[in-house]
């Protein structure tokens, strides 16, 4: 995101980007401590899944994490994880077939089926990384991400079947019922 700010992507490169021109590298920033490379500013997951309360955007705040975790689970279908894009789209197709069916296929054969890219990003150097990683903000923000992971691998183990030979991903029968719930009379 850092590089995407200064150098944009190949999806629309030529938009002019909020901090385009500005050539500091993630290293130097983080040297500099400067605020584009606070920890304040990798505070993104945890907040967005946590909601609307105050503390929920308190960089590093453990009630926000716990909130966040709590939300995933009870408040969203599916989570994925940009990495497993086509077991996400294909855990979507399963769940929801009235308005996902066909989805795998269109990822699997579509011309668009890749991620954006950054134009130029370089790589950051082992001390900025461990840097970074010595935040609190980082260590929540990669435990949420981490458990976020655990359980998407969670649903796509009760929800797809992938053929190790030919990695063709199929749902398993019976993965998801659906009840239908009547309100009670009174």
């Amino acid at each position: 995101y850092y590089y995407f700010l200064r150098y944009g992507d190949d999806l629309r490169p030529n938009l002019i980007r909020k901090r385009q021109g500005n050539k500091m590298t993630l290293d130097e920033c983080v040297l500099r401590k400067h605020v584009d490379c606070s920890p304040s500013v990798l505070w993104i997951q945890v907040p967005f899944f946590c909601g609307q309360h105050a503390e929920c955007w308190v960089p590093g705040s453990d009630w926000a994490l716990q909130q966040a975790k709590h939300n995933l689970v009870h408040q969203y279908l599916v989570v994925g994880v940009t990495e497993e894009m086509e077991q996400f789209v294909a855990l979507l197709e399963a769940a929801l077939p009235r308005l996902f069916h066909g989805a795998l296929h269109l990822y699997q054969q579509g011309s668009k089926s890749h991620l954006r890219k950054t134009v130029k990003k370089v790589m950051p150097s082992e001390d900025t990384i461990a840097r970074l990683q010595n935040t609190k903000v980082w260590r929540l923000e990669n435990e949420f991400y981490n458990f976020a992971l655990d359980h998407f691998h969670f649903l796509v183990r009760k929800g797809l079947i992938e053929d190790p030979n030919t990695g063709q991903i199929t749902v398993r029968e019976s993965a998801f019922n659906y009840e239908k719930i009547k309100p009670k009379k009174g």
